[in-house]
């Protein structure tokens, strides 16, 4: 957005440096999540039992990262980063292989825990709360698509979440 190639973008954390307008669409929620084959306590995960657990991150920049480390460092907790990888696909494909948990947000992951092949951990202070923005910035100057585009989408977001609570 700010290099000017896309006209607007879809973000969990607002850009601090960045003049824009937003427009919130829904809520996002993370969670811990593993395969159906990993053995996990009966009772949620404790900050301990976090610093234990084989984890894939996503890659530095990303919005999942950042909302994974800012829960990290807020609760001192020092976690075994197994791997990093570059995309949320990525990462569940990593879980569902059996490589190791992750804390994903759910939004991604809807079919496979719909169908059992990942599960939510419980863990303290989980889930994460974020929200979908969609974002341009100020000034811009969008073209006539790019503009009803954006119109549209604010016009008819309900349907957006009402879409996503049905998968």
């Amino acid at each position: 957005v700010l290099k000017n190639n896309v006209d607007f973008a879809l973000v969990s954390i607002l850009p601090k440096d960045m003049n824009v307008y937003e427009e919130i669409l829904l809520e996002n929620e993370l969670c811990v999540v593993s395969n159906r084959d990993l053995k996990t306590p009966k009772k949620p995960l404790t900050k301990e039992d976090l610093k234990t657990l084989p984890l894939i991150f996503r890659e530095s920049g990303s919005g999942t990262r950042s909302v994974m480390e800012s829960f990290f460092n807020k609760h001192k907790i020092t976690v075994l980063k197994k791997m990093e990888l570059t995309s949320n696909e990525a990462v569940k494909q990593a879980v569902l292989a059996g490589l190791g948990a992750s804390i994903m947000p759910l939004i991604g992951i809807r079919n496979e825990l719909k169908d059992g092949s990942l599960k939510i951990i419980p863990a303290a202070g989980l889930p994460i709360k974020t929200k979908w923005r969609l974002i341009w910035l100020k000034g811009k100057h969008l073209s006539p698509v790019a503009e009803a585009f954006i119109a549209y989408v604010i016009e008819n977001k309900h349907l957006i979440e009402k879409h996503i609570s049905e998968v």
